[in-house]
């Protein structure tokens, strides 16, 4: 299994954005991962479809787009316009998921579903049909910096039974380091988010790298 590496570019240097993703990108990231809050599904704002549009422009990279935002629907076709390639929207914050996912699909992008910590893998059981893309929230979402919540390692492992042969990326998001990655791997996962493991250092290739092995 190959595995993916998206930085969470929310642990960017936000006054020099366009050059901070050209440079994951040259430090040989897979994914750019673009944390999308609105300060109401989570305690925190960051990007609108503006700001993905302008540094769109600097990578050819598969854009992430993870719709941490309620509602969700009314934004996607914005999101998509602006470049997104995978539009995630939040299991919790979407009345109509199966709605929103063959929305995203209609638009020709990949369609993906994220779960918080507390949420049940049950939830995705009957839209596994329209997803392209499962993501395990393994802190609360709406801040970096956070710790790995273990209890998420089983949880990542149920989700990997549940997509069996299925072309279903498993991404898991929050506190995965280069000490824990193999844990998450081992469990399942196959993409794997990293905002402060990847920037705390500007060393990006040598971070990335470390996450790989």
């Amino acid at each position: 299994m190959t595995v993916k590496i998206a930085p969470s570019i929310l642990s960017a240097d936000f006054a020099r954005l366009g050059e901070e993703v050209k440079a994951i990108d040259e430090a040989g990231c897979d994914w750019v991962h673009i944390d999308v809050m609105d300060g109401h599904f989570v305690p925190n704002l960051t990007f609108g479809p503006a700001i993905i549009k302008a540094i769109r422009p600097y990578t050819t990279k598969v854009f992430d787009v993870h719709l941490m935002i309620d509602p969700a629907q009314p934004y996607i076709e914005d999101y998509a316009k602006a470049g997104a390639d995978i539009i995630v929207v939040h299991a919790e914050a979407d009345k109509h998921l199966d709605r929103s996912l063959q929305l995203i699909r209609s638009l020709g992008k990949k369609a993906g579903v994220s779960l918080n910590p507390s949420t049940p893998e049950s939830v995705i059981q009957y839209v596994m049909d329209k997803l392209d893309l499962v993501l395990v929230m393994s802190v609360n979402p709406g801040f970096g910096g956070q710790s790995f919540i273990e209890a998420q390692l089983d949880k990542i492992a149920r989700i990997k039974a549940m997509i069996g042969t299925r072309p279903i990326d498993l991404e898991v998001d929050g506190g995965v380091t280069a000490d824990n990655a193999h844990r998450v791997v081992a469990a399942g996962a196959n993409v794997l988010v990293a905002g402060s493991a990847v920037f705390k250092t500007k060393d990006y290739a040598a971070n990335i790298a470390a996450l790989r092995r």
